[in-house]
């Protein structure tokens, strides 16, 4: 796995009125601190990517579908340089994805529905000087493929 990418498996907690499900806590070992709380949306076909930041550390968890989430590690000096991790996450495998500074990342639903994710950043959005440095999908800089593996 990519240097400082951590997983926490998330516990659903369903009764008869529903269920709820915590996605991060100020006491879990994979907080940093609190930025902000957004959810983006993800159509079918699409893919969002690749970026990164230099600042804030990002916390995925897809609420809504399933999305394919994918990691690569471009960071001079890092002893994963080079590196490429996939994680599908939604509906069918509760996780919060921890995804360092400096990581580009990328993810595109899966299957025929919008995908629904929520970020807990470190760091509030500045929008006067945006923390996002962007990268075609289809960079020939980066070796990772997005269409569907068959077989």
């Amino acid at each position: 796995m990519i240097d400082g990418v951590r997983i926490k498996q998330l516990k659903v907690m369903p009764d008869e009125r529903g269920y709820v499900m915590e996605i991060l806590r100020c006491d879990d070992d994979i907080y940093e601190k609190f930025g902000q709380t957004y959810i983006t949306a993800c159509y079918p076909g699409v893919i969002k990517g690749w970026h990164y930041h230099k600042v804030q550390t990002d916390h995925f968890t897809c609420i809504i579908g399933m999305v394919k989430v994918v990691l690569y590690d471009d960071r001079d000096g890092s002893p994963t340089r080079g590196e490429a991790n996939e994680f599908f996450m939604g509906e069918k495998n509760n996780i919060l994805l921890k995804i360092p500074r400096g990581v580009l990342h990328g993810f595109k639903a899966i299957g025929n529905e919008t995908a629904v994710i929520v970020n807990v950043p470190t760091e509030p959005y500045n929008r006067e000087n945006p923390d996002e440095y962007r990268v075609p999908y289809d960079s020939k800089d980066i070796p990772y493929d997005w269409d569907i593996k068959m077989g």
